[in-house]
């Protein structure tokens, strides 16, 4: 199951929209619905997201949300490490052979610690 996924289905189930209507009312397959939601499909398209958003009556916030959910929920990711140190090329490797393995709290440090990184300012501290 992608992120994406994982929220659409909780707006569904939260909502006791069932997959069938809401596939109907999206206008599409209900297969495509719960493949879109388990994650055997690719990325949703930004049309379709937006519909989704429509649907929920999400706004603002809620709306960017899932929308960064939908960007980030490729089910299958080429990592290219060329031109960059070996540890990014040991790490990326890591990943692929060991992400199955990996517990839900692991996971969840792994990207805690990789969000934090993003936000800490670079460059020299005096």
């Amino acid at each position: 199951m992608t992120p994406f996924g994982e929220k659409v289905r909780q707006l569904r189930q939260e909502r006791g929209i069932l997959m069938k209507k809401m596939a109907a009312d999206l206008g599409v397959s209900s297969a495509y619905l719960s493949a879109l939601e388990h994650g055997h499909r690719g990325r949703p398209a930004a049309g379709f997201v937006r519909q989704i958003c429509d649907y929920f009556g999400l706004i603002w916030d809620e709306a960017e949300k899932i929308k960064r959910l939908a960007r980030l929920s490729h089910p299958r990711v080429t990592v290219d490490t060329a031109g960059l140190s070996p540890q990014a090329t040991e790490l990326a490797n890591m990943l692929a052979e060991n992400i199955g393995e990996l517990d839900v709290d692991t996971l969840q440090w792994i990207i805690d610690e990789i969000k934090s990184r993003k936000t800490t300012p670079k460059g020299p501290t005096h």
